[in-house]
């Protein structure tokens, strides 16, 4: 597929095809560069078909969620990125009380329509800022569930254009990761739920929502959770281990450490992709020189 295989595609699809297109936006970080290539289908008759004549370009594919646990860099040559358009963000209720939402959705839409029809189990999904794709890439969870605990199924294709369903019982879920392919894009899930009092459910999303501002920043440009919890090697929590090793006024530029919660790390202003990832790279040196416990990231790097 060339560049003009491409432009004669784009004229015949409700999605959009952009060139040349700034990524800084998409991401909660607000950092990135410019993307060679941005498509957002609409339907998945357009995604299928970008695949199948994409196949010969030189370009890997990345698919871009909510962007919240995202750090784009300045070298994006080699990806070419795909967003879901708003035919992905479909949900509906079965009388099973299986909840099937596009992959698209965000978490928080999830948890909010499963409370608007009295059904229970969906509530941490109020405190995750990302989407449903996304959290079953990497398992996300909080104040003790996890994606695993509530999925039934995902509905998938690859980059070959290949259409199908994998049970969740045939994917092994370990912590903030699965062992499901990179060549798979994310359509649509489905989630096991219980019936439950409105009251009851609400009353327990405002709980975790009121929880989660009293210990995170709020309303900032930061990827979340930047490194996950080193549970083979110690029983603290990370932010327990930066704080201890690190000086949290330390800053590259606009990249900080936000004072709320260490493992939290801000874009204050505007931060470049080099100066938050010299503030990843120390903090993760400085907790291992002092403490000897590796640490991991959470949050997902795409740079070449």
């Amino acid at each position: 597929m060339t560049d003009e295989d491409l432009n004669k595609f784009s004229k015949n699809i409700k999605g959009k095809i952009k060139f040349n297109y700034s990524m800084k936006n998409l991401t909660w970080m607000n950092i990135g560069g410019i993307a060679k290539i941005f498509f957002i289908p609409e339907t998945l008759l357009e995604l299928k078909e970008f695949l199948s004549i994409f196949k010969n370009r030189k370009e890997k594919i990345f698919v871009i969620g909510a962007g919240s646990n995202l750090l784009v860099g300045e070298d994006i040559d080699k990806y070419a990125f795909v967003k879901l358009g708003k035919n992905f963000n479909k949900i509906s209720v079965s009388n099973d009380n299986i909840i099937i939402a596009g992959c698209s959705l965000l978490d928080k839409k999830v948890s909010d329509y499963a409370c608007e029809n009295g059904l229970g189990g969906l509530e941490f999904l109020s405190c995750i800022p990302g989407s449903i794709g996304g959290g079953i890439r990497m398992n996300s969870g909080c104040y003790g569930t996890e994606f695993k605990d509530v999925l039934e199924s995902v509905q998938v294709i690859d980059f070959d254009g290949k259409i199908f369903s994998i049970k969740a019982d045939k994917i092994k879920f370990s912590y903030r990761q699965t062992n499901l392919p990179k060549n798979l894009i994310f359509l649509s899930a489905s989630f096991k739920c219980n019936k439950k009092n409105k009251c009851e459910i609400l009353n327990k999303i405002n709980e975790l929502k009121k929880n989660k501002s009293l210990t995170q920043p709020m309303r900032v440009k930061t990827g979340g959770s930047t490194f996950k919890n080193p549970y083979k090697y110690s029983d603290k929590k990370v932010w327990e281990l930066i704080k201890d090793s690190v000086d949290q006024n330390i800053s590259f530029g606009d990249a900080k450490i936000s004072n709320i919660h260490s493992n939290f790390f801000i874009n204050s202003n505007n931060a470049t992709y080099e100066e938050m990832s010299k503030l990843i790279n120390f903090v993760k040196n400085e907790v291992k020189n002092k403490t000897g416990i590796p640490l991991d990231l959470e949050i997902e790097i795409v740079n070449s």
